[in-house]
């Protein structure tokens, strides 16, 4: 899943190189954090969070192949 996020979100920064991702596992859920540079931050989020959304939307498909809860979350 963490992959998944990475390469989403390398495609859409002007600073692929400052994309990181830190998987936090738990019994039945997965936590993604996904870094970015400051400057990047509004591209990932898109307006009224809809890139962000729709990152979200793409992970939690592909984790119900899983029967994993996954959250993601923009940190900086």
């Amino acid at each position: 899943m963490g992959e998944l996020v990475k390469i989403i979100a390398k495609s859409l920064v002007d600073n692929p190189s400052e994309v990181s991702v830190n998987e936090i596992e738990g019994e039945h859920s997965l936590v993604i954090e996904l870094k970015v540079a400051p400057d990047d931050m509004g591209k990932v989020i898109g307006k009224q969070g809809r890139i962000a959304k729709a990152i979200r939307t793409l992970v939690k498909a592909a984790a119900t192949k899983e029967n994993k809860k996954v959250i993601v979350e923009i940190v900086q």
